[in-house]
């Protein structure tokens, strides 16, 4: 099957929930396992709940032990250890062993697609053994050293093909990086990024090795990651797909409407206050959401920054003051900047210099704000065990449009 066949079936699994079993279905089973993983795990789970155990039987009998235990920790208990019963012995009790540990911990990451060798064996005998590994399992495995059941390295598998068969390993152990099984993800990333590698050691309590976590899983955990923190970033729920019916979407969005609809009338309360000033010159009208929109992007983007510095661990608490002068003094430059262009306009344009001079002046004071409120409610949140990204737009966004409007309505109630 190819790539683009794939995508076609995918596509239609997504977009198709009254054919979806029926569809799946006529997937050649051998692939259907491999066209599942790449699908939501709500997705999944409507799909499984539907097969009977013999079909998920199939199924995972062409899987690997760590995608298996990934599906069979989507279905309830019971029937995963119906399924389970029915399986190989081999397979099941890699399986079994898989499922002892939390799926968000690094165990829960792990392969076992790896073997175990001492530092004295020679190459000859160790590519014996990996031949034999890769014809029984359809796949080289990691080549790990040990000493006394420790972990001392590994042997690159580019190895294999450069050293003469009478070389002993021990004069090519590199060295690579290890985690405890039960670090959580953010862990494991951490890892991965303070010691670029393709692969990290799992270990257990005593130092003993129960597994291995290859780059490309790291690189899945990472991109899975980056998507849940944009979707909480815009207030959408990390189980929504896009080709969600529409009753659902509105389930995982209306909260955040509500909330932010109670913010709107907070900033329209704030307006309110100068109705007067406002009809006297209906000019201000049209730089009313230029000022107050400014402040949000602004904001925003200090947002963005700030929670990759928390979720990067690069903010310190005693850095904390110096990052908050920083966002503040640019988004005063940036203010300087946006602001003379407006007044340029409002002069040219509007033949008011005055004007112009008070949506500048308001612009920089928004933009300061922006810069405040931006990196301190994030660090707030923080300290309160909040998700930063999950819904500090809403109250950076209430904040800029409030002292935006204020700034801006309250200067033109002064001075013109």
């Amino acid at each position: 099957m190819t790539e683009k066949k794939e995508q076609e079936l995918i596509y239609k699994l997504l977009s198709s929930p009254l054919e979806r079993v029926k569809i799946f279905r006529e997937i050649p089973e051998n692939k259907q396992g491999f066209i599942i993983l790449n699908l939501p795990k709500r997705i999944q789970k409507k799909i499984m709940d539907k097969l009977s155990d013999r079909e998920l039987i199939e199924m995972i009998d062409y899987l690997d032990p760590t995608s298996a235990t990934d599906l069979l920790q989507i279905i309830n208990k019971k029937r995963a250890n119906r399924v389970l019963k029915k399986l190989g012995q081999e397979i099941r009790k890699k399986i079994e062993f898989l499922l002892r540990f939390n799926p968000k911990t690094a165990a829960g990451l792990m392969s076992l697609d790896y073997i175990e060798i001492d530092k004295d064996i020679s190459f000859g005998e160790l590519y014996k053994i990996v031949k034999e590994y890769e014809k029984k399992r359809g796949k080289p495995p990691a080549i790990l050293v040990v000493r006394e059941g420790f972990l001392i390295g590994e042997i690159p598998f580019y190895r294999l093909a450069l050293v003469n068969k009478e070389e002993r390993a021990r004069d090519y152990i590199k060295k690579v990086p290890s985690v405890k099984y039960d670090e959580d993800e953010k862990a494991v990333i951490e890892t991965f990024k303070s010691h670029p590698h393709d692969k990290i050691v799992v270990l257990d309590d005593d130092g003993s090795i129960l597994g291995i976590i290859y780059s490309d899983d790291v690189l899945k955990l990472l991109k899975k990651a980056s998507v849940n923190d944009l979707q909480r970033f815009a207030g959408v729920s990390e189980e929504e797909d896009v080709l969600d019916p529409p009753l659902v979407k509105v389930k995982n969005r209306y909260r955040w409407l509500i909330i932010n609809l109670a913010t709107a009338f907070l900033a329209a309360s704030v307006v309110s206050l100068f109705q007067k000033t406002i009809s006297a010159y209906v000019l201000l009208a049209v730089y009313m959401p230029i000022v107050a929109g400014m402040g949000g992007n602004a904001g925003t983007q200090t947002l963005a920054v700030m929670v990759r510095g928390l979720a990067l661990k690069e903010i310190e608490p005693k850095r904390v003051q110096k990052v908050i002068i920083n966002e503040m003094v640019a988004g005063g430059i940036n203010g300087i900047i946006n602001g003379g262009l407006v007044a340029l306009v409002a002069t040219l344009w509007n033949k008011s210099p005055m004007l112009g001079l008070i949506v500048a002046i308001a612009m920089i004071v928004n933009l300061v704000i922006a810069g405040f409120f931006g990196a301190l409610i994030p660090l707030i949140m923080k300290k309160l065990g909040k998700d930063p990204a999950s819904s500090a737009t809403i109250f950076i966004t209430t904040a800029t449009d409030v002292c935006g409007f204020f700034a801006f309505l309250g200067l033109a109630n002064l001075f013109l």
